[in-house]
């Protein structure tokens, strides 16, 4: 889990509440709902999202922030890469069934690009809605695909397959469950709404029809925005404050580092990225025995505001030769913030973008809880890989996970209007 951060959600600084009416916000629901454009990337109360269309007679207060708030489908890059982390996400893949080749997977992606195009603009699925999100605003809804190693065999596109998206080498802490690893196709799905969350997961699955089979299926959650006083990194669930230096798009070099460039290669991943998913249990009963002084060792990191036990601030630079009175190294060798970073790695980056997860208790008692780890880079072998292989010989963390499945994935540049996701590399 290496220690990089990523941008919250902006939230407006008033939100409608329950008291106010459709008078006192100068607009209704239905006009709310029914009258939008697509002018913005997120949208306040009296935002242009297209929902479902309310009742004549209906006189409610408009959708709060939360539910208004709208990425765009149609751009140079896909969403749910850069946007602000979400509260509910699922991951699924999926095997192309028997006998479905190019076509077949052509004509999937191009139902699930109308699909996400509609869903993500609030609007309901073209056939067979099932009205779960009926009520709901977009509610910062994302969907994205890629694609697995296996694809291209099946397809008959080998020769368009990228030498980034070659099997990751196998790492001394993994206990991979290969049922739930890899897959043909890859969807994550993001929103800050639950049902809206669901509703995508559920209509992804039946465009699917019977071109591909879910191979796995998993549900994360993150902390809901709003929910904290101000503006700040993510906590995972072993309570520390997870993501501080993660590379941030206003750095110069963001772009080379997450995206493959417009003449990259393979042509049909311009501005696409590679997505590194991974099942990373937590061993909370163990973790938890620690004091925080002995956590705080593991990580590198204050627990209580995420600062370098160097000193300073969560943002201060972490001074790695600072010793104690003893003459001990402050920040420990094998400290995880210290082994994660990119100046110790040849400056191997990735953008972290997670979920957590918790899959109830087992039988003995012990949570099934942890991160679904997802990163992304322009190249996994000059992100991801190398700075695992460092984590693997000798992080302090290690001890408290366990890797359970991973996956790679090619996710193509975003779809231009009219076009569906990875149609330069189906019909190129």
């Amino acid at each position: 889990m290496p220690d990089q951060s990523i941008p919250q959600a902006r939230t407006p600084d008033t939100v409608p509440g329950e008291n106010e009416t459709a008078s006192s916000q100068g607009i209704s629901r239905r006009r709310l709902l029914g009258t939008a454009g697509a002018t913005g990337l997120v949208l306040g109360t009296a935002g242009a999202a297209v929902g479902y269309a309310a009742a004549p007679s209906e006189a409610a207060a408009p959708l709060t922030s939360l539910g208004t708030d709208r990425a765009m489908f149609h751009g140079k890059h896909q969403p749910g890469i850069t946007d602000g982390l979400q509260a509910r996400g699922h991951l699924v893949a999926f095997d192309l069934a028997p006998g479905a080749g190019r076509k077949e997977a052509a004509a999937l992606l191009r139902r699930w690009s109308e699909t996400a195009r509609r869903l993500m603009a609030g609007e309901p699925s073209a056939h067979d809605d099932t009205d779960v999100a009926r009520d709901a605003g977009p509610s910062s809804l994302t969907i994205t695909f890629g694609f697995g190693h296996s694809f291209f065999a099946r397809t008959g596109l080998e020769k368009q397959r990228p030498v980034a998206l070659d099997p990751l080498p196998e790492f001394s802490s993994d206990h991979l469950d290969k049922n739930r690893s890899d897959g043909d196709l890859w969807v994550q799905i993001g929103a800050n709404d639950a049902l809206v969350a669901f509703h995508a997961l559920r209509a992804v699955q039946k465009d699917a029809g019977r071109a591909a089979k879910v191979r796995w299926q998993m549900n994360g959650f993150n902390r809901s925005p709003g929910a904290t006083a101000h503006p700040m990194t993510a906590r995972n669930l072993m309570g520390q404050i997870d993501g501080t230096r993660n590379p941030k798009p206003s750095e110069p070099d963001f772009d080379q580092r997450i995206f493959v460039p417009e003449q990259g290669e393979p042509a049909w991943m311009a501005n696409g990225s590679y997505a590194v998913v991974r099942r990373i249990r937590m061993l909370l009963d163990d973790w938890e025995k620690l004091s925080v002084k002995a956590q705080e060792d593991v990580i590198g990191r204050r627990k209580s505001d995420g600062a370098a036990l160097s000193g300073g601030t969560e943002t201060t630079a972490m001074d790695l030769e600072k010793t104690d009175a003893k003459g001990n190294l402050v920040v420990p060798i094998n400290a995880h913030a210290r082994i994660t970073r990119p100046d110790q790695n040849g400056g191997a980056a990735m953008l972290r973008r997670p979920f957590s997860f918790h899959d109830g208790i087992d039988a003995d008692g012990v949570p099934d809880a942890g991160l679904l780890f997802i990163c992304w880079q322009a190249d996994p072998l000059r992100g991801f890989v190398p700075v695992q292989r460092k984590l693997d010989r000798g992080d302090a963390l290690s001890a408290f996970i366990r890797h359970e499945s991973s996956g790679l994935f090619a996710v193509p540049g975003g779809a231009a209007e009219g076009e569906y996701v990875g149609q330069k590399l189906l019909e190129g």
